[in-house]
């Protein structure tokens, strides 16, 4: 597992970006290292990190799940993946900055909720149809 490098949630993060993109979303950068725990998206002015969590990798309520073989080993990653999101949760929160989790299945099912939820954190007025 050490092998394994994560290279970001790109499909659902891809989603969101088209969606952004679509409804002239302006203001955001993807990916600020300089930030604790790199958030996916960040909107400079507003203020406001959004991570897109994957349902397996951040221990979904819904759709996650621990793999049968090796379950001991997952039980802790999981654990510490979650462990790991709320310390960056409390270190943003820390500097002023506000913050949005997605599941991605959240994204998948209902992507006009998800941009509503975040026209809303960054101060815009919900386009016609979110």
């Amino acid at each position: 597992m050490r092998a394994i490098r994560p290279r970001g949630n790109s499909s659902t993060e891809l989603k969101l970006r088209a969606l952004l993109i679509s409804f002239g979303t302006r203001g955001w950068q993807m990916h600020v290292s300089a930030l604790p725990g790199c958030p996916d998206f960040f909107f400079t002015v507003e203020r406001v990190a959004v991570f897109v969590d994957g349902c397996f990798w951040h221990g979904c309520p819904k759709y996650g799940h621990t793999p049968k073989t090796n379950r001991p080993y997952w039980r802790k990653k999981l654990a510490r993946n979650k462990q790991r999101d709320a310390q960056t949760t409390k270190a943003l929160r820390a500097d002023g900055i506000l913050v949005l989790r997605l599941w991605e299945c959240q994204l998948r099912d209902k992507p006009n909720s998800c941009l509503k939820r975040l026209f809303i954190l960054i101060g815009r007025t919900p386009a016609p149809g979110t």
